[in-house]
């Protein structure tokens, strides 16, 4: 009998998103909190069999000495930065993953852009304490979309964009013209894009040439009108940038979905920030995401016991 734990299910999603009667010869036990350090360790040590959920928990090379039973991890996605994959492969363990469809991301940077363009947030707030109106919100059309990353997530953004009636526009380090023609959007040089974009929304992927790409000199760039959306990876804005930009008034405003501490301690200055809309990295949280992750998951997990591991990563 294999011992599997399922961690930091925060929103309690594993049990019915799934079928897990495939696995009813193995205990199971789903984890709702995240921990760190000695805890993590003591947690997991009977485990054989680890399925965790993006990068809640990281599992470094630390970690992994620190756990002899362990046999195989399985994420949700391809992909996983917060895992030592080589490293866990080295050792002998199987890493594995689950299909992303991603659009969920997608929808919800654009659902941001239009709450931010029409302050639905302090709008919302107002009604709720008994007020009325209290902002002016701004059209979507004609207003410039800047995408910085024109991968999937950056294209299907595109295409919302444009269903508005978005001036769309792209830039980022490897671009180049010939990809903006194929999703239809207008290449621009960096400081343009910067200097002339009403919104801009991140879909980059995160290494340390794009780390605080998003810094003080380029929030400078910016329309003091414009605003900055994040539902990619936190560290590409300097968050002391942002934080500055936002009490200056140097932008309009921001929306982040992603931070470099999950969950945000309930201290964390950013709760603080005028202009600042927050969620709780929800991007790919939907109930039908889910059941392709934990679905998935339970199919890889009962693949590797049967000797025939599924989606391994390289």
């Amino acid at each position: 009998m294999h011992k599997i734990a399922l961690l930091d299910d925060w929103m309690d999603d594993a049990r019915q998103a799934a079928d897990w009667s495939c696995l009813s010869d193995h205990q199971i036990d789903v984890f709702h909190d995240t921990i760190t350090g000695d805890a993590l360790i003591e947690r997991l040590q009977p485990y054989s069999i680890l399925g965790v959920m993006r990068e809640r928990t990281p599992l470094t090379k630390e970690v992994i000495d620190a756990l002899p039973n362990l046999r195989a991890i399985i994420t949700s996605g391809m992909r996983n930065a917060s895992i030592d994959t080589a490293y866990a492969r080295s050792k002998g363990i199987v890493v594995m993953g689950t299909q992303s469809p991603g659009h969920a991301t997608a929808e919800l940077a654009m659902i941001l852009i239009g709450n931010l363009a029409r302050q639905i947030v302090p709008s919302a707030h107002a009604m709720q304490e008994g007020g009325w109106q209290v902002a002016t919100g701004r059209d979507l059309r004609g207003a410039r979309l800047g995408i910085l990353g024109l991968g999937r997530l950056g294209s299907e953004v595109a295409k919302f964009g444009q269903a508005f009636g978005m001036d769309v526009v792209a830039w980022s380090q490897n671009l180049t013209k010939e990809r903006c023609d194929e999703v239809g959007v207008t290449f621009l040089d960096k400081t343009t894009f910067f200097q002339s974009c009403d919104f801009i929304t991140i879909h980059l992927k995160l290494s340390e040439r794009v780390r605080h790409l998003i810094d003080a000199e380029m929030l400078a760039l910016m329309k003091d009108d414009a605003y900055l959306i994040n539902t990619s990876r936190a560290p590409i804005i300097d968050k002391n940038a942002l934080a500055e930009a936002l009490r200056s008034g140097t932008i309009g405003g921001a929306a982040i979905d992603v931070y470099d501490y999950e969950p945000l301690p309930s201290d964390d200055p950013l709760r603080q920030l005028p202009n600042l809309i927050m969620t709780p990295h929800i991007g790919y949280v939907t109930k039908e995401t889910m059941q392709i992750f934990y679905g998935q998951m339970a199919e890889g997990i009962a693949a590797f016991i049967d000797g025939k591991p599924i989606r391994e990563l390289p």
